[in-house]
């Protein structure tokens, strides 16, 4: 999928925390303490980003998060049901995470950080399952990466000069 460059001013963005880590550097005089906080952004509308923020104090660190998630927006194909176009499989990391198309009124069916990337990005009918690792941001990194892989209809039907009636047969 070609991924056009999206403006974040353009859009009305809201965002979800997924995961504060508090991690620590052992130094000559003691341990330093930090925070890392996993922040996931979108509109409701087929944009998302994820983004991590590290620094000293838990609200500095979600402000870095968001800044980063919104530079790294990108945009997903959905149907007419709210949900995605096709199953689909994203790995990262130890994770995989599997996407399946639902019908209107199934809801979404996911676990916890899944959850959150898929209510932000707008998909409302989806049954998803974790496999593998569940460390919060590699599930939350899979699940964008089987976000990426989708392709709508109508660009499928270009790439192989057909229309897209041919394609949804």
């Amino acid at each position: 999928m070609k991924h056009e460059i999206i403006d974040p001013n353009q859009l009305e963005l809201t965002d979800k925390v997924v995961a504060i880590k508090r991690v620590s550097k052992t130094v000559k005089g003691g341990r330093t303490m930090r925070f890392t906080a996993l922040v996931v952004v979108g509109d409701g509308n087929g944009h998302i980003g994820a983004g991590l923020g590290k620094a000293v104090e838990i609200p500095e660190a979600i402000r870095k998060g968001k800044e980063d998630a919104t530079k790294k927006l990108m945009t997903i194909p959905m149907n007419e049901e709210s949900s995605v176009p096709y199953d689909a499989i994203g790995k990262f990391g130890g994770a995989s995470v599997l996407l399946k198309r639902a019908p209107e009124g199934t809801g979404i069916i996911a676990g916890g950080p899944v959850r959150s990337v898929l209510e932000i990005a707008g998909i409302k009918n989806i049954r998803t399952k974790s496999l593998g690792s569940n460390n919060k941001q590699n599930v939350v990194l899979a699940t964008l990466e089987a976000l990426k892989q989708m392709k709508a209809p109508e660009e499928v039907a270009r790439l192989r000069g057909k229309s897209v009636e041919e394609i949804l047969g």
